[in-house]
């Protein structure tokens, strides 16, 4: 993905009488003790009954993602922030809320939620979803009720091309990733035998289409290609197919269960290759279940890694997940919601109290350049998509990732 030449500036609302997040929360004063609460206009309380999920001291917010690590981390990155911006008193005098649904990654789940978010709940918009198959279920019932759909996790391409004007995209994509990866390979390591194991669904499939869209601008084709099915562990074939090859590095397009099995399996038999996974593959539970056969294995992420105390997001986002809850677990995924969760907050403060879902959807896919906390996102013309950031990362021998280098940067 392209990004279009932007100025460096930020995008100011209206006449420039309230900027955006730039580095920091909402601006927003907490009365003291003594002070009394400015009542509220009239016309914010009849805005407000108009605006799905809007009342005059509340937002509220659906998500449906997998109970599992990657939604329940979602969720608490999310609420983390939320969390924050409420203890300032909001984001114009109103509080941010989640309501967040398990979908257990099944598609006519995610369509039920999303079902009861529309008629039941009348949420304001929908935040932080999990999963490509769900996402895709969900997003033309999102789409024709008018719902913003922000900060999807998934990097899948219809979300991106082409896609309604309901979406607004946080994440790099999965192209992106393993187009990085690619050329790091190539032009870094100088590795031409490269093998591409890939999930057939479609978030497997946008992976690979990247991968080999950037094989061919080094006028090379994989040694050997394997594909499984999504949802089981059920990859020997897979794996099958690619050990006569003897590639000298592999790129595993699959969630981490598969790619445990799979990095597994090829020890035993022998093949001495170079694992490269990407960001949905890439996390704890990776560490946890390869233990010390996973020294060694790459992992792209699109999210710094929240050991970099360096970062001012992550020390932000340290600072907030612990004010939450001392015991939340800071990961990937859990920064991402964090990140999310900071990004809505934006687009409703350019909105002051006249909040709707256009004036939202607009403040974001308006605004060129972005600094939260240091993390930089930028938006343009046919580009919902706020971060290119990919971090290419390594299993020590400790068992921990560690950082290896920046392969794309967030935002120029």
């Amino acid at each position: 993905m392209v990004k279009p030449k932007l100025a460096r500036i930020v995008f100011a609302v209206a006449v420039g009488a309230v900027m955006l997040l730039v580095g920091c929360l909402p601006e927003i004063s907490l009365p003291g003790e003594d002070e009394v609460q400015t009542p509220v206009p009239d016309e914010m309380q009849e805005q407000a009954a108009e605006t799905p999920g809007v009342t005059h001291d509340q937002v509220l917010f659906g998500q449906s993602v997998d109970f599992g690590e990657i939604g329940r981390s979602l969720q608490i990155g999310i609420e983390a922030a939320f969390n924050e911006i409420n203890s300032r008193g909001g984001v114009n005098g109103r509080k941010l809320s989640l309501l967040t649904l398990d979908d257990d990654y099944d598609p006519a789940k995610a369509l039920r939620n999303t079902d009861r978010f529309i008629e039941d709940d009348q949420v304001f918009a929908i935040l932080g979803s999990a999963g490509t198959p769900t996402v895709r279920a969900v997003l033309p019932i999102a789409t024709e009720a008018g719902i913003p759909v922000i900060a999807a996790y998934t990097g899948a391409e219809f979300l991106r091309d082409g896609a309604p004007d309901n979406v607004v995209n946080l994440r790099a994509s999965y192209k992106q990733e393993t187009q990085a990866v690619i050329d790091y390979l190539i032009d870094r390591r100088g590795v031409t035998r490269i093998g591409l194991l890939y999930q057939d669904d479609a978030f497997g499939r946008s992976g690979y289409a990247g991968a080999r869209q950037a094989l061919r601008v080094h006028d090379m084709e994989p040694v050997a290609v394997g594909l499984y099915t999504a949802n089981t562990n059920a990859i020997k074939s897979a794996l099958l197919d690619i050990v006569p090859a003897h590639p000298e590095a592999v790129l595993l397009i699959g969630t981490f269960e598969p790619a445990v099995t799979m990095i597994k399996w090829a020890n035993r038999t022998g093949l001495h290759t170079q694992f490269y996974t990407v960001s949905v593959a890439g996390n704890r539970r990776l560490l946890e279940q390869l233990g010390g056969g996973g020294a060694g294995v790459y992992a792209t992420q699109v999210m710094p890694l929240v050991t970099e105390q360096t970062e001012q997001i992550v020390v932000t986002f340290e600072n907030a997940l612990r004010a939450y809850d001392e015991n939340a677990e800071a990961n990937f995924y859990s920064l991402e919601g964090y990140i999310a969760g900071r990004l809505a907050a934006v687009g409703i403060a350019a909105c002051r109290l006249e909040l709707s879902r256009e004036c939202f959807l607009r403040s974001l896919q308006n605004a060129q350049l972005l600094n939260i906390d240091g993390f930089r996102l930028q938006f343009g013309e046919n580009d919902n998509q706020g971060s290119d950031a990919v971090y290419l990362t390594v299993i020590g021998a400790d068992g921990a990732y560690h950082p290896v280098e920046t392969l794309v940067e967030s935002a120029s």
